[in-house]
This record gives C-alpha cells, structure tokens and sequence, in this order.
C-alpha cells in the first residue's frame, strides 16, 4: 500500500518523548513561513492519551493508528533508552512503514525505529552518547556515530538536538527546494544546510589555547583565503610534517586540513554574497575558488543552493 503525499505529517506524541525535538517537529511543520506561498504541511498530533509537555498538556489530533495515513510520520527522541518503548508505539510506526510511509526518527527516537525491525540491515544514527548502545542492542543496525543524520530515502534518523533541526530543514529541502529551506532556517536563525555527513562532536572548531600548535596557523590561512593553498604549504608553515598536521586538525576540528579550508572559503563566499555586490567572479578569486564554475559547485554541494539564489535570499544590504 502506497501512503499519502510526505507533506502530510503525523507526528507520534507519547508519554516519554523528549520535549525539545516534539518542539522542533512542531516548529518546523506546523504553520508554514510568512514568505512561503507553496502549500505547506499538514501536521497532524497522534497519540494514545493527553501527554504532559512540561507546565503544558498536548492533546492529540489522532490515534496512533492514524500514523499509517500519513505520508512523513516523525518520532521525537525517547527520553529513557533503558526504557523499551511502548509496544503500541512500535506496532504503529511499523504498520505506517509498512504502508509506504516516509519514516523520520529525532534523536533516540532511533530506539523507536530499531525496536520495529525499520533500521535492521539499514545505516542509522543517534546522539553520540547512545550510539554504543544502540548498536549493542541491535546489532542489526549499521551504526554510525559520527554524522549528524543519515538519508536512507524511506527511513532517516538524526543525531541529538541541533542534529534533529537540520534533519526537519533536509526534508523541507527535498519537499520544496533550497530556497524554502534556506527561508525557513533564515526564519528559525539557524544556518540554511549543514551536511548530513558532518560530525556529531567537534571538540574545537578553532583552537584557542595559546599554545596549541594550531593557535597561529589558524590566522595565518584565513588571511590568505585567496591563495591557492595546500597541506604541504600548510605543514611547512607550521613546521610539521603534513601527516603530524593532519592529526592535529582531526583532533582539533573533527575534519581535514583541505575539509576545514574548503568549509573557510565557504563562509567567506557567503559573507561576500550577503554584504557586497562583487561578481561571483570576483568572489571566486577572493575565497580561492579560481573560477565561478568551482565555487558555484562546491558552495552547491555544500549549502544545497547555488551562489546567486543564496545571495538573493540571505542579502542584509544593498549597496549604492
């Protein structure tokens, strides 16, 4: 059986969900952006009883058995992972995949989804702090500690908190494109795209203590983000060996010396785009791109939207 279109949304509201996620499913889905004239989603609250939400009390639209009319069913994070979820909750978001639904899982809600059988055989993800037993549990389940989120098409689940937005801001943008994504995270303040692929725990982006060999070549690159360079320019001007360099950076910013330099070059493209009218030419010699052609691939494949779209939507100024 074929489920309904994805942009109508059942979100599963138990007892023992967290609240944080139940909040960012209901902020992302329910009312649509004043600036989008698209059809938006059609949230719908299931559950089996009225659920204590802090000072507050949801009351559900739904059943649980109305999960399996939908076409996108979310299950926020499960509060206690010693805790086994309640089979009804299980048995319902097994019937709704097994009904063509597009299943979604925030943060431990990943438990939910691996109790039903959905993840076995499939790469998964979970907040870091549980993805040990997650895997212990199920061992069925691919795993993978180190993304923010995994798109396996019919079924997706997130890493913790920040995680689970970027997942909600993924769907928009595979429902309605990049510019409705990048409309909604300018709205909810938060940055339009962050990969899926991304680490879940990065001890420190940028270095800061004063003796860490990286606290003075960290400048001396972003000073010359225009400059076509490597990591052998890169370990020669901090006197180490580009494999001893390469360690320093995993452990530092979770990535590559070329990963982090690229994610620079990025950020200086979206600061040129949003604050002066230089030419996607001129911004590409300017962030060490070389040609528009190469800055316009990597900054799509990295935001999820070309420069131009991405200049016209976040723009803070237009200057005479």
């Amino acid at each position: 059986m074929r489920a309904a279109d994805t942009r109508s949304v059942a979100l599963a509201v138990t007892d023992g969900m967290l609240h944080f996620e139940l909040a960012i499913a209901c902020e992302v889905f329910g009312p649509a952006p004043a600036a989008v004239t698209a059809p938006w989603y059609d949230l719908a609250l299931c559950g089996p009883a009225p659920v204590a939400f802090g000072p507050f009390r949801l009351e559900p639209d739904h059943g649980l058995d109305h999960l399996a009319d939908a076409g996108t069913v979310i299950v926020p994070g499960w509060a206690d992972v010693d805790v086994p979820p309640p089979a009804g909750l299980v048995d319902a978001v097994r019937a709704a995949h097994d009904a063509g639904a597009r299943v979604v899982s925030l943060c431990t809600g990943a438990f939910v989804l691996a109790a039903a059988g959905i993840l076995d055989g499939r790469r998964a993800t979970t907040h870091w702090a549980h993805t040990d037993v997650l895997a212990a549990r199920h061992p069925e389940v691919e795993v993978d500690p180190d993304v923010l989120y995994v798109d396996n098409g019919q079924v997706l689940t997130s890493a913790g908190k920040a995680a689970a937005l970027d997942l909600c801001l993924h769907l928009i943008r595979l429902d309605h494109g990049s510019a409705v994504a990048n409309t909604t995270a300018r709205r909810l303040v938060v940055p339009p795209h962050r990969s899926g692929g991304q680490a879940q725990f990065v001890t420190a982006p940028v270095p800061d203590q004063d003796d860490h060999p990286l606290t003075a070549l960290i400048p001396w690159i972003v000073e010359r983000l225009d400059q076509p360079l490597t990591v052998e320019d890169l370990a020669r001007q901090a006197r180490m060996s580009s494999r001893h360099l390469g360690r320093l950076f995993r452990a530092a910013t979770g990535t590559t010396p070329l990963q982090w330099l690229l994610a620079q070059r990025i950020r200086r493209a979206q600061e040129l785009l949003e604050k002066t009218d230089d030419s996607i030419d001129a911004i590409a010699t300017a962030t060490g791109m070389g040609t528009a052609t190469t800055l316009r691939r990597h900054f799509n494949r990295t935001l999820g939207v070309p420069p131009d779209t991405y200049r016209r939507t976040f723009r803070t100024r237009t200057r005479p």
